[in-house]
């Protein structure tokens, strides 16, 4: 005999996270399918969450209410399509699953998948990613290094110099250090006091 609505036991707590890349695509699609794979799965779903973001930016204040609900204990899981829907890159994507471990909560994709890094498959997922995102680091720093060579070759001066009244010269070399380095385009330009778009800038244009 099945279990009515009634005596099912409650299932875990998950917030549903939907996003699309730009404004002509919908979420429609992603949150039918995740309230679905919820209902085959029996979790509770308490939040729905969804945004249009590219998947490079790093403003997405969607996806830091679901963390803000992972840091209150008030869900057990996250619910996505794809991990491409939830992370920007591979760095991020660990980073930001090691963060919901802390909290006890795991990120499950739609193909069933479930990412708890408390688990031995999750343990192996993190242990390859780590290595994926080391490779990512290389490349970017590989990168840097090659357009501080370029730069230099068109005759930019690195370090502050006298008289430079533009806070993009003045910040290139240490910008691009800290770039070369692997930090996050937001961690340098707090630790800089500089906007976010102006790191961007200044990392572009010493790759040109």
């Amino acid at each position: 005999m099945g279990q009515t609505e009634a005596s099912k036991t409650p299932g875990l707590r998950a917030a549903i996270y939907c996003r699309v890349s730009t404004g002509d695509q919908s979420c429609e699609r992603q949150q039918r399918d995740l309230r679905a794979f919820a209902e085959r799965g029996n979790y509770e779903v308490v939040a729905v969450f969804q945004e249009t973001a590219s998947g490079s930016r790093d403003n997405r204040s969607a996806r830091r209410k679901v963390v803000a609900l992972a840091r209150d204990r008030q869900i057990d899981a996250v619910l996505v399509t794809e991990l491409t829907r939830w992370g920007r890159s591979t760095t991020d994507l660990l980073s930001s699953l090691q963060e919901l471990e802390a909290c006890g909560v795991s990120v499950i994709a739609q193909t069933g998948l479930q990412f708890d890094l408390r688990s031995p498959q999750g343990k192996l997922f993190a242990s390859l990613m780590a290595a994926l995102a080391e490779f990512e680091r290389d490349l970017l720093r590989e990168r840097v290094r090659s357009g501080i060579a370029a730069a230099r070759a068109r005759g930019v001066t690195f370090g502050r110099q006298q008289g430079q009244r533009v806070k993009a010269d003045r910040y290139q070399a240490r910008v691009l250090q800290l770039r070369a380095e692997g930090r996050s385009y937001r961690d340098i330009a707090r630790e800089l006091k500089l906007s976010k778009n102006t790191v961007m800038s200044i990392v572009q244009r010493g790759a040109g």
